[in-house]
């Protein structure tokens, strides 16, 4: 007795054996591989803008703070611990010469500036009222709070969005210096 030689395995009906040859499923695999690291690419670059906060869907600014627990500040530096803050937000119109602002997912009423000069969302300048409800600043330069608070200690500081999250997220401890 003579061993038998294995069969090829049939080809599924419709197709033939030389439907798919090797050559063939190679190239689906390299176009997919390479349609898949365009998309991890393209996926990271949409993430750097967003943690960058360059573009926005509403035209507006936010300014994301953080809290300096169990420690002091010193400039910029925090003694203790971050804590993620308020996330302040901003909308100016350049043609009504005002800008409303609102703290995130507070429900404490917004707030409007009434009397100012507005270049675009990040550069704008405004008179504040006496009975004007507070905010973070009144003058924002290359998207940048200012202070008109000199010699005044801020229990705020802001940082760039990315760290505010990384922040939020529980990695405070991994942070000692805020600022944008």
């Amino acid at each position: 007795m003579s061993p038998e030689s294995p069969s090829p395995p049939e080809p599924r009906p419709g197709h033939s054996a030389a439907s798919n040859p090797p050559a063939a499923q190679s190239l689906r695999q390299r176009r997919f591989a390479q349609v898949a690291a365009g998309l991890v690419v393209l996926g990271a670059l949409a993430a750097l803008i967003w943690a960058s906060d360059h573009i926005t869907l509403q035209g507006e600014r936010t300014i994301h703070t953080v809290e300096c627990a169990g420690g002091k500040w010193e400039g910029e530096r925090c003694t203790g611990r971050f804590v993620a803050g308020p996330r302040y937000a901003f909308r100016a119109s350049q043609s009504r010469h005002e800008v409303i602002y609102w703290v995130r997912g507070s429900k404490a009423p917004s707030g409007k500036f009434t009397d100012c000069t507005v270049r675009n969302r990040d550069n704008w300048s405004c008179n504040v009222g006496v009975n004007q409800l507070p905010a973070l600043t009144y003058e924002l330069v290359d998207g940048k709070p200012t202070r008109g608070t000199a010699g005044l200690t801020m229990t705020l500081q802001p940082v760039p969005k990315w760290k505010w999250y990384a922040i939020e997220a529980g990695l405070g401890r991994a942070f000692s210096q805020a600022g944008l």
